[in-house]
C-alpha cells in the first residue's frame, strides 16, 4: 500500500512541477515544426501528436508546421525519377512538386485525424490557404532549383481565425508567388516565418540530434540554455556546422523578430515536448533572446 501512495504521490509532484509553466504560457501561442524520425515511427508520431493535444488542452495555442520529406522521395523514386538535392535543398521539378503538394497534404490531413481521434478540433491548411504563405523563388549559390521558395510575407489572418475559433492549424509548407505559381518551401524556414508573424512565445524544433552540443562529437557537452549572443560566438567560433548551422541561423532569427524562446529537440525521445517545456531541466536546447528571463526554474 505504502509503495502504491509513493506511486501517486510521484504523479502528483510531476504535475505540480508542470503547474507554473502552465501558468506562465497559457493562452500563449507555441508553433511546433514537426519533422525527422517523429514523422516515420509511428509510436513516435502518436506520441508528438498526444503531447500538442495536451498543450493545446491546457491552454497553450499550438500551430503545427510539418515537413515531409521522406515521403516526397519514395514517391519521387516510385514516379520513375531520382531525388535530387543541391546544399541541401531539394531540386523541384514541375512533376516533383505536383508529388510534393500531394504528399503533404496527405501528410497533414494524416495527423489532423490522430489529433480529433484525442478530441480536439484540427484543420490541415497549406501556405497557398488564405495566401498565408507568399514566396518568390529561391536560388542555390545561384543554380536555379525549380519550384521552391523563399517567403517573402506571411499572412496569418487564417491563423489567427482558425486559434479564436479553437482549432489547432496544421500548416503544410506550400506557397504562391506573386503569378500564383505554386513553390516548396523548406519547413524550417515556414515555422520560423510563421513564428515570427504570429509572435508566437515559442518555437520548438523537432529534430534528429538531442540539441546544440559546445563540441558536436561528445554528447556530454549538450547545452540545456543558450544565450542569443552565445549562439551567435558558437557560430563565429566554428563549433557549429552541416545541418545544425542554418537551424540555429533561424533560431536567432526568429528570435530576433520577436519569439520569445526557441528549443531544438530530439524528436526520437518520447514526449520530448512535454520533458523540455513542463519540467524543470528539459532535455533540449532553449535558445534566449537577450532580455528574456531564464527559462528553467531554480
Amino acid at each position: 500500500m505504502e509503495k502504491e501512495m509513493d506511486k501517486y504521490l510521484e504523479k502528483a509532484s510531476v504535475l505540480i512541477e508542470a503547474l507554473p509553466y502552465i501558468q506562465r504560457f497559457n493562452r500563449k501561442i507555441i508553433v511546433v515544426k514537426y519533422g525527422g524520425s517523429a514523422m516515420v515511427d509511428n509510436e513516435l508520431k502518436k506520441n508528438v501528436i498526444k503531447d500538442v493535444t495536451l498543450l493545446k488542452l491546457v491552454g497553450f495555442k499550438p500551430i503545427i508546421v510539418h515537413g515531409g520529406g521522406k515521403e516526397i522521395s519514395k514517391w519521387v523514386e516510385l514516379s520513375g525519377n531520382k531525388p535530387e538535392f543541391i546544399n541541401g535543398l531539394r531540386v523541384t521539378d514541375e512533376n516533383t512538386m505536383e508529388i510534393a503538394e500531394m504528399v503533404l497534404g496527405k501528410v497533414g490531413k494524416s495527423l489532423v485525424s490522430m489529433v480529433e481521434e484525442l478530441g480536439v478540433k484540427a484543420v490541415s491548411i497549406s501556405g497557398k490557404d488564405g495566401k498565408l504563405l507568399e514566396c518568390e523563388k529561391k536560388y542555390s549559390d545561384g543554380k536555379d532549383i525549380g519550384f521552391v521558395g523563399d517567403i517573402t510575407k506571411v499572412n496569418p489572418k487564417i491563423l489567427y481565425d482558425l486559434l479564436d475559433d479553437d482549432y489547432l492549424p496544421i500548416v503544410c509548407p506550400i506557397g504562391l508567388d506573386n503569378d500564383f505559381n505554386t513553390y516548396n518551401i523548406n519547413a524550417d524556414d515556414a515555422a520560423c516565418a510563421i513564428a515570427k508573424a504570429v509572435s508566437a512565445e515559442k518555437l520548438a524544433f523537432l529534430t534528429d540530434i538531442e540539441g546544440v552540443y559546445k563540441d558536436k562529437d561528445d554528447p556530454d557537452t549538450l547545452i540545456s540554455e543558450l544565450m542569443i549572443e552565445d549562439a551567435k560566438k558558437l557560430i563565429d567560433d566554428g563549433y557549429i556546422g552541416g545541418g545544425m548551422l542554418p537551424k540555429l541561423n533561424n533560431c536567432i532569427e526568429a528570435i530576433e523578430k520577436g519569439v520569445s524562446r526557441v528549443h531544438i529537440l530530439d524528436g526520437r525521445i518520447p514526449h520530448c515536448l512535454l520533458l523540455e517545456i513542463f519540467t524543470n531541466k528539459g532535455i533540449g536546447t532553449a535558445i534566449l533572446g537577450k532580455d528574456a528571463e531564464k527559462f528553467y526554474l531554480d
